[in-house]
């Protein structure tokens, strides 16, 4: 008889079983958990303890193999969650799995230009390197050369984007190079569409994978290349555990296998821009697009005047608002308090539409009220612009114009996002406006305008990184514009200067290094501990609990701590602790001797809230 230890697949639970055959390491099996069918990964054979084990129950066909299992042990130690969470976010090798079709048949139409071709030596050159280009300078081009040479040496590829948002487009790109061989892998894929693209995977045919962050735990054999396109975009970073970066887990994996990974932004990250070697394609915004100022408040006679002058000519606008719905909150002018989710501690967005407030935390829904809840007066007004207000007051604007939201309320499956670009793609719509989900690399060769709102409240944000956010996200909105044609930006700012000095983004990376240096990443390591729960004694006394042992870790500083600035979502109290120091070693160190069972650990985290 051998026993095994066994990590049960997407648990923390690793449990010991006994088996009559020699098993392998890393092989899927199935085993009976509380009368309850599941699978697991065998983790390594033990000797015969003590207490009687129940028998695996069934062999798979499916395995994970060595490099997969280190990975995912990095993964489990970095990122502070169990082996069973980590192993869980990759799929298993088949065995038997076909060996893959070298004849991959590939329509070879793109020429380099000779800095795209300098940019691609550059690359070859190095294992990480970060591709710094302006939107529209032809980073694609690089990226499907440097495929094309990998699937040529019988290898195969992963591209990852930060959301499916992108998908529709980079499918259509790598299809009309790649054909069948390549797949798009996302969350939101059907069951039947799922099983075909995983057997596409299987049987060889498919060899390059698109998708983002789960596209990255796929089964390719001879993995040659990662590229990271939209490489600053915090949608790599997952939101619960295991919490891993899928940009960091990717540079992680392409050192563990010998393959280059390549970054890819128009506005790259600070941390990128410092660690790893970059090539910049072409100047920043040298032709196609000026930037114009507006200090006023909504849309202002100029911003009008340009929007007619687009519809005129039969061109497009996009509007961009980082408030969805008609506005953040309902607030009382008696006594100032804004009408609160009874489960969060966040003030409900208006939804017109629906004659609604609505939680974006926990989607608790209620009737806008008449009266204040906290006092009694009616007096409630609504601050801020959303993209329902905007939409409705550019309708009555120009009666004539197709004026169509872009939000996570409109386009809530792939098929209704894919829609509404074919429609803005096909001129059917004249002015789209949206959110940040305009930002996310879509191509636009029409649109002549573009109008940026709310970038104030973005750099008033509590976040290091509200610099960089406001920044980037201006110069990305930005790069929708003219990529055809001539094209007018108009923000709308009372921080003119400062966004005007920093239209040169990198003249903004070299300059905001220098402020964070001592301070924050890349030159610290960041870790923020959360304790939540429906007892808010509970929750405080779990934290104070681990603040007391952390105090014995000198190398560790903690920078702060208490509720959180949100402090009750979804029933639960929340509190954090922010941690820092110069090593992650130490950092790791320190958590793993003082969190207790409510402590949930994000190390690296982008969002303080």
């Amino acid at each position: 008889m051998h026993y095994y230890e066994i990590a049960l697949i997407n648990t923390p639970l690793q449990l010991t079983y006994s088996c009559e055959d020699k098993r392998e390491i890393g092989e899927v099996v199935e085993v009976s958990l509380r009368n309850r069918h599941t699978r697991g990964v065998i983790v390594q054979e033990v000797t015969k303890p003590t207490f009687e084990c129940l028998p695996i129950e069934n062999s798979t066909s499916f395995f994970y193999t060595s490099e997969q299992i280190a990975i995912a042990q990095f993964i489990a130690k970095y990122y502070v969650s169990s082996f069973g969470e980590a192993i869980g976010l990759f799929v298993p090798f088949k065995e038997n799995q076909k060996k893959q079709n070298l004849s991959l048949p590939i329509n070879n139409t793109i020429t380099l230009s000779p800095q795209q071709q300098e940019a691609m030596e550059f690359i070859k050159s190095h294992p990480v390197s970060l591709l710094f280009g302006e939107t529209g300078s032809g980073k694609t081009e690089i990226y499907i050369e440097l495929i094309k040479k990998k699937l040529s040496e019988g290898k195969s590829a992963i591209f990852l984007m930060p959301e499916i948002s992108l998908t529709p487009q980079m499918e259509k790109r790598l299809q009309a190079v790649f054909g069948d061989g390549v797949v798009i892998w996302h969350s939101k894929l059907t069951k039947k569409k799922r099983e075909l693209h995983l057997s596409k995977i299987y049987d060889g045919t498919a060899r390059v994978v698109a998708g983002p962050r789960s596209a990255l735990f796929l089964p390719l054999q001879n993995l040659g290349l990662i590229v990271v396109d939209e490489e600053h975009d915090d949608s790599y970073k997952a939101l619960n555990a295991p919490r891993i970066n899928a940009k960091d887990v990717a540079i992680y994996m392409g050192k563990k296998l010998d393959i280059p990974v390549v970054l890819g932004s128009a506005t790259p990250s600070v941390t990128s821009y410092y660690k790893y070697p970059h090539f910049q394609l072409k100047k920043f915004y040298q032709t196609k697009k000026d930037f114009f100022f507006d200090t006023g408040n909504g849309f202002t006679p100029t911003i009008i005047e340009e929007l007619e002058q687009v519809l005129s000519r039969k061109k497009q606008a996009l509007i961009f608002i980082p408030t969805r719905a008609h506005f953040k909150y309902l607030i009382c002018q008696e006594c100032g308090e804004a009408v609160k989710c009874p489960y969060c501690d966040v003030g409900m967005s208006v939804h017109f539409d629906k004659r609604a407030l609505r939680c974006h935390y926990c989607n608790f829904t209620e009737f806008i009220p008449q009266k204040c809840p906290h006092c009694g007066s009616e007096e409630l007004s609504t601050k801020r612009m959303g993209t329902s207000e905007a939409v409705e007051e550019l309708q009555t604007l120009f009666p004539q114009a197709v004026i169509e939201k872009f939000d996570k309320d409109v386009v809530t499956t792939q098929k209704k996002l894919e829609t509404i670009l074919q429609r803005f793609s096909n001129k059917e719509i004249d002015i789209l406006v949206g959110t940040q989900m305009l930002s996310k690399g879509h191509d636009y060769p029409d649109v002549t305008l573009s109008v940026i709102f709310g970038l104030d409240f973005l750099l008033a944000m509590a976040d290091y990184r509200a610099r960089e956010k406001a920044v980037a996200l201006l110069l990305q909105i930005a790069g929708r514009a003219g990529r055809r044609e001539y094209a007018k930006v108009i923000i709308q700012t009372k921080n003119e200067e400062f966004f005007k000095r920093y239209l040169d983004f990198k003249l903004f990376l070299q300059e905001e290094l220098a402020l964070r240096q001592g301070f924050y990443p890349p030159f610290v390591r960041l870790a923020l501990l959360r304790f939540s729960h429906k007892n808010r004694q509970i929750a405080q006394e779990a934290m104070e609990e681990v603040l007391q042992r952390l105090q014995a870790f000198k190398s560790v500083e903690i920078v702060g701590y208490g509720p959180n600035a949100i402090e009750k979502i979804a029933g639960k109290f929340r509190f954090h602790i922010l941690l820092k120091s110069a090593f992650a070693t130490e950092l790791l160190k320190a958590i793993y001797a003082s969190k207790n069972e409510l402590c949930e650990v994000d190390m690296d985290p982008v969002n303080f809230t």
